[in-house]
């Protein structure tokens, strides 16, 4: 049996859950200050990184809360930024809930994501960027965006990130098939994604994932 229809490789709910909650055990009691400093690479700050994250995983959620996704190219709600090179995004924490009550908003959309996408018809196809998904690819996407998010954020904060090792070998199959895993998966999704460098393989400067539905050309 292949890879692409291994059940064990499959992405779902529970695994968008797994990764929100790994960031929340990461991230948890970071000093308040700490928060305005820059996130890894990314020329946001580690505040605004977890409110992008929380962005990512509420819009991924409402795709699949129309009835005809691919009717509709996005959910028409208002842009906005608190600076001019922050995030652009239409969700963002109360400042005066602090980290803690930011972390409970990515928690929130997290777990409306993972209902999403195991409630939703598997066949079902919704519009991204990189084409279209179905509800296990955008269940990947999240997993995704939550884990180098929260390596982005941890570099910045200095906590160690070394999410679950099957998190990230379930995002490589279903998103990344053309890259190889080398030295573990997580490093691998790091590369795939543009965060790191081997002495084998230069750091990406242009990357992308594949989220079409599995088996299709």
């Amino acid at each position: 049996m292949s890879q692409s229809v291994e059940p064990h490789m499959l992405v779902s709910g529970s695994h968008v859950r797994q990764a929100v909650a790994y960031c929340a055990d990461t991230l948890t009691g970071v000093p308040a200050a700490q928060w305005r400093g820059r996130a890894g690479s990314l020329q946001w700050t580690c505040w605004e990184t977890l409110e992008h994250l929380a962005d990512d995983l509420l819009t991924y959620a409402l795709r699949f809360g129309l009835a005809q996704p691919m009717n509709v190219p996005r959910v028409p709600l208002r842009v906005s930024r608190d600076r001019p090179h922050g995030p652009a995004n239409v969700i963002f924490g109360d400042e005066d809930a602090g980290p803690e009550g930011l972390l409970t908003v990515v928690a929130a959309c997290g777990g409306l994501l993972a209902t999403a996408v195991d409630t939703a018809p598997p066949a079902c196809l919704a519009p991204h960027v990189f084409g279209a998904s179905d509800p296990e690819g955008f269940a990947a996407m999240g997993v995704v965006e939550t884990l180098v998010h929260t390596h982005d954020i941890a570099q910045g904060v200095h906590r160690v990130c070394e999410p679950p090792q099957d998190l990230s070998e379930r995002a490589l199959a279903r998103l990344f098939p053309d890259v190889p895993v080398t030295g573990t998966p997580w490093s691998t999704l790091l590369w795939a994604t543009g965060r790191l460098e081997t002495p084998d393989r230069p750091r990406r400067t242009d990357w992308r994932w594949y989220g079409a539905p599995r088996g299709s050309s």
